[in-house]
């Protein structure tokens, strides 16, 4: 089991260091290395192209990686459709908050909300190594909605509290975060 770990952690690093080897320096690059990475070899609740249409994952691809000679097979869970109306509201989130800066931003508002799809963190479902790397992709491309997280809450638990709060439902019973005995739960050290 140890020895099947360590191939696998070896098999992602490489393919990060492929990946890097032909990106094009800009600031979501590393990210993104690690998100293709993870994916690749089955880490990560992301779907096939990690959520993206045909279109978009081969333009990140040439935009970000251009000329990586990586096979990405199909792979990863079903998208879920059920949950429609709930990743529209966070794809217009997002959307709305957007540095506007690059073409990334959209891609990368889509493989957030369908990272928000999983189970574990968002940083863990999106194939992140650290949520840091969340956090930095969060402030570059999304810096209002990122500057609104404060306080370092978990961010797929931020997300969501922004949508109620958008729709003004208050879903917490404690007059603060401060005062909730749910607090670590929202904003406890992700491992």
């Amino acid at each position: 089991m140890l020895a099947s770990s360590a191939l696998l952690a070896s098999c992602i690093r490489d393919t990060h260091a492929r990946l890097m080897a032909q990106a094009c320096g800009r600031p979501d690059d590393d990210a993104l290395a690690s998100m293709l990475s993870s994916w690749r070899h089955g880490r990560g609740a992301m779907p096939n192209r990690l959520g993206l249409s045909v279109a978009w994952f081969g333009a990140l691809l040439e935009h970000h990686f251009p000329g990586a000679d990586i096979d990405f097979p199909s792979l990863g869970p079903a998208l879920e459709r059920v949950r429609g109306g709930e990743l529209a509201d966070l794809r217009t989130l997002l959307l709305r908050h957007r540095a506007h800066e690059s073409v990334t931003e959209a891609w990368i508002a889509e493989m957030v909300v369908v990272g928000c799809l999983g189970q574990d963190h968002l940083w863990q479902d999106l194939g992140l190594w650290a949520r840091p790397q969340l956090t930095e992709l969060m402030r570059r491309n999304f810096p209002l909605l990122a500057a609104r997280n404060d306080r370092d809450m978990k961010w797929k638990k931020f997300l969501y509290k922004q949508l109620c709060e958008c729709e003004g439902i208050t879903v917490c019973r404690a007059p603060s975060c401060d005062a909730c005995v749910d607090y670590s739960d929202c904003f406890a050290v992700e491992d």
